[in-house]
């Protein structure tokens, strides 16, 4: 019989972590909702302690979404325990996950404790955990270069305590399948108890080993896999869970284990992720990527016109990619809108959905046809939106002079707490030049750190899809996007976006 493995997803605790990667609240629980659709066994949700945003986030996702177990991340210190289970409480089975690091040099240069102070700190930290609830999972950071004798120290005294999942984490990416796949089966070997709970793996990507570390500890007995949507995360990233799921099923005659995951709800999930987070998706990464199920070459096109199974181990129907693009026109309803982004992933209010059909419909007169794409990018920016008194800063109106041989200027005027407030600039191009008018009359120790700028679809009249990055002077990233049809006008909004964001995180009212 096969075993079956356990999909425990962090795309919101540790995906969130990605450089560049920014959710809000709204779009945590939307993709919350879809990993619930797709079937993952567990949903880390959130490093509560981390920040108020977090601790909220935490909390409603466990408020609202059933099925999956719903995790919380503490560090083994009281406090931290305490804050994950005010958040994850609400959840019809909750979980709280502890860590401590173990290896020498985060013992000897990070936490500067002994052996013997690191076990005891993790045996009260679990135990702690387990007079909130019953499922606990510890996690002992960097067991990839902890020395093998003193991990099995640490999960011995860990299962003694009461802890019901015990994962390894390989936490920097260093090392490799077969090597990982010994650390798990020596866990096995000289800690027997560990038979009797879930053994679980947290494989990142430095050295691109993440899925084939998880792969080769599963075959060990592993059957819990740690792993974020795309592979997103810390650095390199993560294990890609579809990548770790898709090889379970594909090579079932390998692995001998299934998941519970509904396949066909990946790709989805998959250009969801990508959508609200900001991270492209590699055109050839696997599973999900563009180029997966296409062929150019001649030789591989005439083998697939002939049988599928020449070329391709999988069927792009079994992970629920689609290359087609449905078009939506000004006579288009609210209920095919809303269908659409039903069928895409997105839950949004009824006063969203309206919002989103009026664009579609003011697009659709203007390009004539508005495609799928478009859709989920007016659906996106209008799930970012802040509300009417998070807007400190509103977009009155704005001029750019340019043009060959002539220096760009700008002048705006914004309305910053009710105030009336114009500025003026000059710059290398018509966005430099509006971005330095805004920052005369706002805060200058904000700086602008990332801007970038995609087309939605094809053609001189695609969408423009901006976002940027700003960083203020506690070294603190606040995150702003905006989608319109005039390439200069999204810049700019997005700018306002993301000092609002600033704005609101200082309380600056005034």
């Amino acid at each position: 019989m096969s075993k079956n493995i356990l999909i425990f997803d962090t795309t919101l605790r540790d995906g969130e972590q990605s450089p560049g990667a920014s959710l809000t609240v709204k779009e945590k629980i939307i993709i919350a909702e879809q990993l619930s659709k797709l079937g993952v066994d567990v949903i880390e949700a959130g490093f509560p302690i981390a920040s108020p945003g977090d601790f909220e986030a935490v909390k409603k996702i466990a408020q609202t979404i059933e099925g999956p177990v719903i995790c919380g991340l503490a560090r083994a210190i009281d406090k931290d325990i305490d804050c994950c289970w005010e958040a994850v409480k609400y959840a019809k089975k909750p979980r709280i996950h502890t860590f401590i690091a173990t290896s020498s040099i985060h013992r000897d240069e990070k936490l500067r404790k002994s052996k013997e102070e690191v076990i005891a700190d993790a045996v009260q930290a679990v135990k702690r955990a387990k007079s909130y609830c019953d499922d606990v999972e510890f996690s002992p950071e960097d067991a990839g270069r902890t020395s093998l004798e003193y991990m099995c120290d640490v999960v011995s005294a860990v299962i003694a305590a009461g802890a019901t999942t015990i994962n390894i984490p390989d936490t920097v990416g260093y090392t490799e399948p077969e090597e990982f796949g010994n650390r798990i089966k020596t866990l096995f070997d000289k800690v027997p108890e560990a038979k009797n709970v879930v053994i679980s793996v947290h494989c990142h990507n430095d050295l691109g080993n993440a899925v084939a570390n998880s792969l080769a500890a599963v075959r060990q007995g592993a059957t819990q896999v740690e792993c974020c949507v795309n592979g997103i995360g810390e650095r390199a990233g993560n294990a890609s869970l579809e990548e770790v799921v898709m090889n379970l099923k594909t090579r079932k005659d390998f692995f001998d284990a299934d998941t519970n995951i509904n396949t066909k709800e990946l790709f989805k999930t998959s250009k969801l992720v990508s959508n609200l987070t900001g991270l492209s998706i590699s055109r050839n990464k696997a599973i999900v990527g563009l180029n997966a199920f296409a062929h150019e070459a001649g030789i591989h096109q005439h083998g697939v016109l002939q049988s599928k199974a020449t070329y391709e181990i999988m069927n792009a129907e079994d992970v629920g990619w689609s290359g087609e693009n449905i078009v939506i026109g000004k006579h288009s309803g609210k209920h095919a809108v809303m269908a659409l982004l039903e069928e895409e992933g997105y839950s949004l209010t009824s006063e969203q959905n309206t919002q989103v059909t009026e664009k579609v419909k003011d697009l659709a007169d203007k390009n004539k046809s508005v495609e799928r794409d478009d859709v989920l990018a007016i659906a996106m920016d209008i799930l970012g939106q802040l509300s009417e008194t998070e807007q400190r800063i509103k977009l009155e109106g704005f001029t750019v002079t340019t043009g060959n041989g002539m220096t760009p200027t700008a002048s705006v005027k914004l309305l910053i707490n009710d105030q009336e407030k114009i500025g003026t600039g000059v710059g290398d191009g018509p966005i430099d030049a509006l971005s330095k008018a805004v920052w005369s009359i706002v805060d200058p120790s904000v700086k602008l750190l990332e801007y970038n700028l995609k087309a939605i679809t094809g053609g001189t009249d695609a969408l423009a899809d901006v976002s940027i990055k700003l960083k203020d002077i506690n070294g603190k990233v606040f995150s702003g996007r905006a989608v319109h049809e005039d390439v200069i006008r999204a810049g700019l909004l997005a700018i306002i976006s993301g000092l609002n964001r600033y704005m609101n995180a200082y309380n600056k009212g005034n």
